[in-house]
């Protein structure tokens, strides 16, 4: 079939590289345009433009609304277009274009997390399972019908990171799969459940903060989810001084049961600098949590460990978050 593919961010690397591979003509990618990165601001483009290269045509519009904007994919003339975590809205003429229609790689199983973050949220709610979803797309927000689903068990252990790597890797499998039942008509889609439908809204930088009053499990699982952005983070304030030290947490545990003390949440109960493996564990609202690998701004990822050393130590009886 003739494939246009649009896709901005490096999930959806990897559904460009199997259908580059696959027996289907790559007739043409939109991506967003270049934008400034770094503390240079330079113009960088898109992973998936990166990733491109010269193979296809690409387009780079700033929105889709214009029939300027259209133009080219309306000369792609695409059976398919495949959509993949763009980042731009797809209008009703747009959609109308591909002579099969519009076809979405989402990042859950659908009517859950429909929206911009379903991977963080997904983390972030516990979720022990997620998955993907191969859905026609229609006017409304990730409401289209199904076409395929697959679970994917979520590693006790995934970060948003890890995560969204492992679903995009699986997204691209089942894009084949998909496509190859719309090309031999033997794929129907079928409406998205009417219960379960939950949003999975942007994350924003407020997010970022710990509130120490929460349980440990829900802390965890905000230091996994936030990674690499924005990145669950702390302020240590010097009762001496007021002056604030913020640290970014990368890496954390909730620590065994039992080691919770009747402390204010925040308050740093117990380090561990002997070895490379400490920690510094710290009170929450129920239970405690042990902080493993942090960063100050500007600084290098280090063990917990280290930061119970020398003199900007993290100590027993400092509180997190606040003054103590």
């Amino acid at each position: 079939m003739r494939i246009a593919f649009a896709g901005t961010p490096e999930f959806a690397v990897p559904t460009l590289r199997a259908l580059l591979s696959s027996a289907h003509q790559l007739v043409g990618v939109l991506t967003q345009p270049d934008r400034p990165q770094g503390r240079g601001r330079r113009l960088t483009p898109s992973p998936v433009k990166a990733a491109l290269g010269d193979v296809a045509p690409l387009a780079q519009p700033a929105t889709l609304r214009s029939s300027e904007d259209q133009a080219p994919l309306l000369a792609w003339n695409p059976d398919v277009l495949v959509v993949v975590a763009y980042g731009l809205i797809l209008p009703k003429a747009v959609l109308e274009i591909p002579r099969l229609g519009c076809v979405n790689v989402h990042a859950s199983l659908l009517p859950r997390w429909r929206g911009a973050a379903p991977v963080e949220r997904a983390l972030l709610a516990g979720d022990e399972t997620t998955g993907v979803t191969i859905m026609q797309m229609d006017a409304g927000l990730d409401t289209g019908p199904i076409l395929l689903q697959q679970a994917l068990a979520v590693d006790p252990k995934d970060t948003g990171s890890s995560l969204r790597e492992r679903l995009a890797d699986q997204g691209a499998g089942l894009l084949l799969e998909a496509l190859q039942g719309l090309a031999a008509r033997t794929l129907t889609a079928r409406p998205q459940p009417a219960d379960g439908a939950s949003y999975a809204r942007k994350l924003e930088k407020r997010e970022a903060p710990i509130d120490w009053r929460r349980p440990a499990v829900d802390i965890e699982r905000q230091v996994r989810a936030l990674q690499p952005w924005p990145v669950a983070e702390t302020v240590l304030a010097d009762p001496r001084t007021g002056a604030a030290d913020r640290l970014l947490v990368y890496a954390a545990r909730v620590a065994p049961a039992g080691s919770a003390a009747s402390e204010r949440p925040g308050s740093i109960v117990e380090t561990d600098g002997r070895h490379e493996g400490g920690y510094v564990r710290v009170q929450c609202g129920d239970g405690a949590l042990d902080l493993l690998i942090l960063q100050r701004p500007g600084g290098q990822r280090l063990p917990a460990s280290v930061f119970t050393r020398g003199p900007r130590a993290l100590e027993s009886s400092m509180v997190l978050g606040g003054v103590s």
